[in-house]
């Protein structure tokens, strides 16, 4: 998915130290318009100020349900992405993905879609007449330096349903339950989801070298003892072997479980376009705008999106 914000903000992210900070912090959503008028919304928990990645998790945007007859639904053109992983997760409805790769597919509830931005890549995503509802949400990786030129790559995987005693788990990427994502990533990660019962509670065997985000969609849920709001995600820093969820409601209760290991390199995202500095993201919107580097889409009947102007000053690293 494109950050389609026509005066995006360039940040400066980094790992930081969690010395004293609570057994579970609360990251609250901002919402975000994606389009024009009739724009679908999404509701933002990374990055934000209080913190910018989880792992290599570095961006995260949690959409809908969204009745496409009064949205539009999605339409977006094609765009470019330099730098980063993205991770495509529905609940409901359908996206017909294309890339510069030649990569033709659909993103299905359940169903993994991972395309490999690296050196530079672009595609387009559409949701299909079949959808009635759009509901999911859109992830994205940072890729570590020694592999942020990464060729195109795009991954489609299916995970079955590990099912716990009042639980289900969906493991797209990495361990957990028992079953194993066969997908390629360049850090260690962890992607989940965990369908909860009627006032489940699950006990989860983690990574303690892992830091995890809890990305709640549906229902009242705790962690670490933590209630949490739909849309809201708790995060919590390593060093805990296990994480336990539960669900507070009389409803089935739904979240996206999102880990890896502290990332301790600098990055500085902006847009669609993740660098180690200023100059990388201004270099990246140039070959885009002049048509090379990226590829062509085929099949999208429309023109691209046109990069927006870059800020006038650009940001430092930050030690």
């Amino acid at each position: 998915m494109s950050n389609t914000e026509t005066h995006p903000a360039e940040v400066n992210c980094t790992a930081g130290p969690d010395g004293g900070r609570p057994e579970l912090e609360i990251l609250t959503p901002r919402e975000v318009p994606l389009g024009g008028p009739r724009a679908m919304t999404v509701r933002r928990t990374l990055p934000q100020r209080a913190r910018t990645l989880i792992g290599a998790w570095c961006f995260a945007d949690h959409y809908g349900p969204d009745d496409v007859s009064v949205s539009g639904g999605m339409d977006v053109a094609p765009h470019p992405h330099t730098g980063l992983q993205t991770v495509s997760w529905l609940f409901s409805g359908e996206i017909e993905h294309r890339d510069s790769l030649g990569s033709h597919a659909y993103v299905r509830p359940g169903e993994l879609n991972l395309m490999t931005g690296g050196h530079g890549i672009c595609h387009s995503e559409v949701s299909t007449p079949r959808t009635t509802v759009l509901h999911g949400v859109q992830l994205w990786v940072a890729l570590p330096a020694e592999h942020r030129a990464a060729p195109r790559d795009f991954q489609h995987h299916v995970p079955a349903p590990v099912r716990l005693d009042g639980a289900e788990v969906r493991v797209f990427l990495g361990s957990l339950a028992g079953d194993t994502s066969p997908v390629r990533t360049f850090t260690p990660l962890l992607g989940a989801e965990v369908v909860l019962g009627p006032g489940a509670e699950v006990t989860l065997d983690v990574d303690p070298a892992f830091e995890h985000g809890v990305l709640v969609d549906r229902g009242g849920v705790s962690a670490h003892g933590a209630p949490l709001k739909p849309a809201e995600m708790g995060y919590a820093a390593p060093g805990h072997p296990t994480l336990t969820l539960t669900n507070d409601g009389p409803d089935e209760a739904r979240l996206v479980l999102l880990g890896g290991p502290p990332f301790r390199e600098q990055i500085v995202m902006w847009w669609n376009f993740i660098g180690r500095s200023h100059e990388d993201i201004a270099k990246a919107r140039e070959d885009w705008m002049q048509g090379t580097r990226f590829g062509e889409v085929t099949g999208y009947d429309g023109d691209r999106l046109p990069a927006p102007e870059l800020p006038s000053v650009a940001l430092k690293p930050r030690g």
